[in-house]
């Protein structure tokens, strides 16, 4: 049992707090003893230490949008609510840099760096934006957005990072630090990896100049039809920000949207040579579903909202000729098992699947998709967010490469397995 007056003594001089686990403090399902609200770096430290020094289990938490993504935990004594460390640290505009730290929503975040005529390129889906989704959240789930085509993810913006381990150290690495840790990208190996190497208390970004004008081009066809297109207007000199691609489940036929950036009237001029290549149409605004994951509300033009429906979520990849071929397999995994899978993403690559069936139907579906491609190099599914009856029919990470690397890393920062085990792959 965890001593909750011992946490509390740990945060006297932070002014955060602990407190009784309620019943909506869980992690994927699996119920939490306590919760710690830090606010300082320090105060994360404290608790980590004594957490840790009572052989408990700690899984941080933001805002809590992502939760249930990767895999559970194997349990949850103490959640580790970093909204309390919600402060922008710096904006150097004359460096194309931002600091701030982990619990600072991503929203916020953005809306400051705008009056500066600039912007911290994620693109986040927007239900996570409207649920103030945080930098540490953004961080350890690595999620990027359609404009990741061109600017890069999440791990190519961020330049740096601090972190707190288990037993209370704290580390840094990359830019606008002040102590580095030889020997590791702390902020490359923290992305993504699901708050299991430790807790990130602050991050420091690349920043772009804003591009006031931008126009969308859209097309509708036969999916491979599609996929062809969209892999000529990637190819083409005409600098997409984000090519994406949307095929709703059950359809023999898939929408690309194209987007154009920049100042003028060059803008317009790429929008029409991009319509050419299409053979598609110019319009001011995004189709209704850009950005968003499939099988989540999005507005509609009619001031309403569509929804796809809920399901397993999983993350595709695929090299730039092999979307086609992901494309065809969703639509073959329908037809073989009766299931619906829409399909929506970048099209060089990184698109969301949303796969709608029973438990055995669904896990037969996602080793379908996964047969698209024959090696972890040309392309992986990974199953993000599904029901404890889909986890036990699958392997959600499927192929992984540089596994024992991983669990290396993992035993090095992490020895005890105080924080988050079982949330990655390999139950790391």
């Amino acid at each position: 049992m965890a001593d909750l007056q011992r946490l509390a003594e740990t945060l006297e001089q932070d002014g955060g707090g602990v407190r009784d686990a309620g019943p909506a403090d869980a992690v994927d399902g699996v119920p939490a003893l306590a919760v710690a609200r830090p606010t300082s770096a320090d105060g994360v430290a404290a608790v980590l230490r004594e957490a840790t020094a009572q052989g408990l289990v700690t899984v941080a938490r933001g805002a809590g949008t992502a939760l249930d993504w990767g895999a559970p935990p194997e349990r949850v004594d103490l959640i580790l609510d970093t909204t309390g460390l919600d402060r922008l640290v710096e904006h150097g505009a004359g460096d194309l840099v931002v600091v701030s730290e982990a619990g600072l929503p991503i929203a916020a975040l953005s809306e400051t760096v705008r009056g500066a005529a600039q912007e911290l390129v994620l693109d986040l889906p927007p239900d996570r934006l409207a649920g103030d989704s945080t930098v540490g959240g953004a961080l350890s789930t690595g999620v990027s957005g359609p404009r990741r085509l061109q600017r890069g993810g999440i791990r190519d913006l961020v330049l740096g990072a601090t972190v707190v381990l288990a037993d209370g150290t704290t580390a840094s690495s990359g830019g606008k630090v002040v102590k580095n840790v030889a020997g590791y990208d702390l902020a490359k190996l923290l992305t993504g990896a699901y708050g299991t190497l430790g807790v990130v208390v602050r991050a420091a970004f690349r920043l772009h100049p804003a591009r006031p004008d931008r126009a969308f081009v859209l097309a509708t066809g036969p999916l491979a039809d599609v996929a062809a297109r969209a892999r000529d207007v990637v190819a083409s000199q005409l600098a997409p920000a984000a090519v994406e691609i949307d095929r709703p489940a059950g359809s023999d036929v898939a929408e690309v949207a194209v987007l154009l950036e920049g100042t003028g009237g060059a803008v317009g001029q790429r929008a029409a040579a991009a319509a050419a290549l299409l053979s598609g149409r110019v319009q001011d605004g995004p189709p209704t579903w850009w950005a968003a994951l499939p099988g989540v509300s999005t507005s509609s033009t009619d001031g309403g909202s569509s929804t796809s429906g809920g399901g397993t979520h999983a993350k595709a990849t695929a090299t730039l000729t092999g979307v086609a071929g992901l494309l065809t397999a969703a639509r073959d995994a329908e037809q073989r098992y009766g299931v619906g899978v829409a399909l929506r993403g970048s099209a060089a690559g990184v698109l969301h699947a949303v796969v709608t069936g029973t438990p055995e139907a669904t896990a037969s579906a996602i080793g379908h998709l996964r047969g698209a491609a024959t090696s972890p190099r040309e392309g992986t599914v990974t199953v993000l967010r599904a029901s404890r009856e889909v986890r036990a029919a699958l392997d959600v990470w499927g192929p992984v490469g540089g596994l024992d690397l991983m669990r290396a890393i993992k035993r090095q920062l992490d020895p005890g397995r105080n924080v988050a085990p079982g949330r990655f792959v390999g139950g790391i």
